[in-house]
């Protein structure tokens, strides 16, 4: 299984989701690959940021060596689910599929809620990393169910 989660910049929301994501895939030894990407180009190469880095660190899991890459229609083939933040990620990201097999990968993390963007709100990163943690956990149980 091969998931990616994109947000705007990839610097905040989808290196936490790919983070928390990748962790609870490993405690149960699913066999994931998960990746991020943004839509915007801004940030690519960097790291992710730091409030990010620090709220994942404060549970337990390292995106520190995250590096922020652009989304890219090359991912469609590479990837079996695409999950983004906000339904301006979804609309940027639809806009890239080429077919319909490509516009079912694509689905917002948490379903028909949208996961806000922390980074102009320090105080906005705990309460996302809930948001998004929550979602991860729906993914584990629907993907390890195969219900989508």
């Amino acid at each position: 299984m091969k998931i990616l989660m994109v947000c705007l910049g990839n610097i905040c929301r989808s290196p936490l989701a790919h983070g928390i994501l990748e962790h609870m895939a490993d405690e149960q030894g699913l066999d994931w690959e998960v990746d991020s990407a943004g839509t915007g180009n801004w940030h690519v190469g960097e790291g992710p940021d730091r409030r990010s880095t620090r709220t994942a660190r404060e549970h337990g899991i390292d995106i520190s060596k995250q590096i922020c890459r652009q989304f890219n229609t090359s991912d469609f083939d590479e990837f079996d689910w695409i999950f983004v933040m906000d339904k301006n990620n979804l609309s940027d990201v639809l806009a890239k599929a080429s077919n319909q097999e490509d516009k079912e990968k694509v689905k917002l993390l948490l379903g028909d809620k949208i996961v806000p963007d922390p980074y102009y709100d320090d105080k906005q990163f705990e309460p996302v990393f809930k948001m998004i943690e929550e979602g991860c956990q729906v993914i584990i149980k629907q993907l390890s169910n195969d219900i989508y």
